[in-house]
């Protein structure tokens, strides 16, 4: 029989590329779509309540000034300033939802970036927000049955690479030629201002830290509702005549003339359910199967995606009878914004600077995803070692 051993956080590393970006100069870094400002832009920066966020897009010259792989390996870096040696870790999980390349896996393009790093067991996880929590996962199951005694996990974004003014382009000119409005789809148009590039990092070990803060991972539970649910954001694809077609499906025309490559959210469907599911259905489990008690959890740490979201979280928290009041709250996406599977770990990081910890606190996390509606809850205890 397997001994299962305790896993502690020890660091969190966060790397944030070039100076925030407030919201009258999005536009101006992004670029416009076509030769007028969006039109929905002001409507959705008021409703999601982002007022800074950070792009990997140097605002002077619109270059590129990070990769992915490289903002990952930015935020490993912070764990390596902050005391972590390199050869104390042998396993390396990296999540994004949007990688470089196709392929190889993210991960080994971040692993060959990491200063003297040995080799690794590397793992990549995909998919959107859960995807920070799957690497973190992994690494978590990798030191909790003892093959590895020190692992790191990753998420990073460069969302703004997809929501460049420049990418809908040939959509534009095929609207023209069709003599449409050139304007982009608010399926499209909406998530340019919702999504931010950024990259955070987690040290995990079987021991806590000799002294200081050190948080002990109780569990993380993951859960998908895909049996029941269509695909609500997506991209590399399109939904057509209520068919999922996926861009290897398409011609290369098509395929940039539609601009199947853009991140795209029903925003409908995601209205109408995100709450219900990976609140309410998910954290129902979870109180049973855990024996939950909301009395018990001393923070919250929540990544939902826009403001517009808040008060319904604490709805769906009340109508499962496990109300944790606001006040416990912690979030940070008003100042950085929301940086999709990197997220909790930017969250994560702001809060242990912030929050004076007491040993035996308990903190909850929250991670809801809407690609196909999954999502992820952690519970973690604070270890003191003072």
């Amino acid at each position: 029989m397997t001994v299962l051993t305790d896993v502690y956080i020890n660091r969190v590393g966060v790397f944030l590329p070039n100076q925030p970006v407030d919201n009258d100069h999005i536009e101006q870094v992004l670029g416009m779509a076509g030769d007028t400002p969006s039109r929905v832009r002001k409507m959705i920066l008021r409703s999601n309540a982002i007022k800074t966020r950070y792009y990997a897009i140097d605002p002077h010259t619109r270059a590129t000034t990070h990769t992915g792989a490289e903002l990952a390996a930015e935020a490993i870096k912070h764990l390596i300033v902050q005391g972590m040696n390199v050869n104390d870790i042998s396993c390396l999980a990296c999540a994004t939802s949007s990688p470089d390349q196709i392929m190889p896996g993210q991960g080994v393009m971040v692993h060959g970036l990491i200063p003297n790093a040995p080799p690794y067991e590397v793992i990549t996880t995909a998919g959107i927000c859960v995807a920070g929590m799957t690497a973190m996962k992994h690494a978590y199951n990798a030191i909790r049955t003892s093959e590895h005694q020190g692992a790191v996990a990753v998420a990073s974004e460069t969302s703004s690479a997809m929501g460049r003014g420049e990418y809908f382009q040939a959509e534009i000119n095929q609207k023209q030629l069709e003599d449409a409005k050139p304007e982009i789809g608010f399926e499209k148009d909406f998530l340019r201002w919702m999504l931010s590039d950024g990259a955070g990092a987690v040290q995990l070990s079987n021991q806590p830290n000799p002294q200081g803060i050190s948080l002990k991972i109780h569990w993380i539970d993951l859960i998908s509702y895909a049996n029941e649910m269509p695909v609500c954001m997506y991209a590399g694809a399109e939904i057509r005549d209520n068919q999922f077609i996926g861009w290897k499906s398409v011609s290369t025309q098509e395929r940039e003339a539609r601009n199947l490559m853009s991140a795209k959210q029903d925003v409908k469907l995601l209205n109408e359910n995100i709450v219900h599911y990976t609140v309410e259905k998910a954290l129902l489990r979870l109180i049973e199967k855990y024996n939950l008690k909301a009395e018990d959890i001393d923070y919250f740490l929540p990544h939902y995606s826009s403001g517009f979201f808040r008060d319904k979280l604490l709805d769906g928290l009340k109508n499962i009878n496990f109300v944790i009041p606001q006040e416990k709250w912690f979030t940070n996406l008003e100042t950085k914004g929301n940086t999709g599977s990197a997220s909790i770990y930017i969250i994560l990081q702001e809060f242990l600077e912030k929050y004076p910890l007491k040993d035996g606190q308990k903190v909850l996390c929250y991670i809801p995803e809407s690609g196909r509606f999954s999502s992820c809850f952690m519970l973690l205890e604070v270890v003191n070692g003072n």
